[in-house]
């Protein structure tokens, strides 16, 4: 009928209110690496900046390169003036700012004239780990860590105090669908190399007959490991050889080996 409204599908009513909601996004940002990095990170948007007077002076000159005047505030009550954990390491200072966008997979880990390395981590919500891979990640060189937006770590001042400053120069992509980035990542030439204890064939072995191929790290929650779409969209499954006949790591301890092992094959 003219004139009528056209109902929008319930998809996409859905989908505006999730780009809504995550433009309104903000994450608290504490601890002085954390702050300093991201008050010097010119991809950053910063929002709000609270400081003691000693976390001002330490902080110096990035205070000035952040472009905000900072709230100074009195060290016995700055828990007061900011929503983090009171239990929170904050060395009195804290940043608001909107989550970085580091852009797509097909742009960030297209090869180009090297043979990059990335790391998709498949249900690995722990802050402090994803902040670990991050920190490993950004020592090797990988050209970014990939998760996907559901049961993943998101942008917290958790993550970002263990990455050390990472998080503000290592990509960390957050896809929808973790197999579509795989899949995406095959296209442009990746071997996608899952880590599994069970695998009969090691990291070594495997990056040998790999030659100098994209690689593309695949790690799973701990406990749990990878889902099985996951191992299936997989090249191969390999495992990291112990010197005793039991043996285990965490997750960013796994990233890490399996980084420098990568870097050095």
């Amino acid at each position: 009928m003219a004139g009528q409204k056209i109902k929008k599908p319930k998809w996409v009513i859905e989908k505006e209110r999730a780009r809504r909601a995550s433009a309104a996004e903000t994450v608290w940002l504490f601890g002085l690496h954390a702050v300093r990095d991201a008050l010097q990170n010119p991809m950053r948007e910063k929002l709000r900046l609270v400081l003691t007077k000693n976390a001002a002076d330490r902080l110096g000159a990035a205070v000035a390169d952040g472009g905000l005047v900072p709230e100074i505030v009195d060290a016995r009550s700055f828990d007061s003036h900011v929503p983090i954990d009171a239990d929170s390491v904050h060395q009195g200072a804290a940043l608001e700012v909107r989550p970085l966008d580091w852009g797509k997979v097909a742009d960030v880990c297209a090869p180009g004239r090297d043979a990059p390395v990335v790391v998709l981590l498949d249900r690995v919500t722990d802050p402090h780990n994803v902040g670990a891979i991050l920190r490993s990640a950004e020592v090797f060189g990988a050209r970014a860590v990939i998760a996907p937006h559901r049961h993943s770590a998101p942008e917290t001042g958790a993550l970002a105090k263990t990455a050390s400053g990472a998080l503000e120069r290592q990509p960390y992509l957050r896809v929808q669908n973790l197999a579509d980035a795989m899949e995406a990542l095959k296209d442009m030439g990746y071997a996608l190399v899952g880590l599994d204890g069970e695998a009969g064939e090691t990291l070594a072995q495997t990056l040998a007959g790999i030659g100098d191929r994209p690689v593309g790290l695949v790690l799973g929650a701990e406990g749990p490991g990878l889902r099985d779409k996951t191992r299936d969209t997989c090249d191969v499954l390999v495992r990291i050889p112990f010197a005793g006949a039991f043996g285990s790591l965490n997750v960013s301890n796994a990233a890490a080996v399996s980084l420098y092992a990568v870097r050095n094959r």
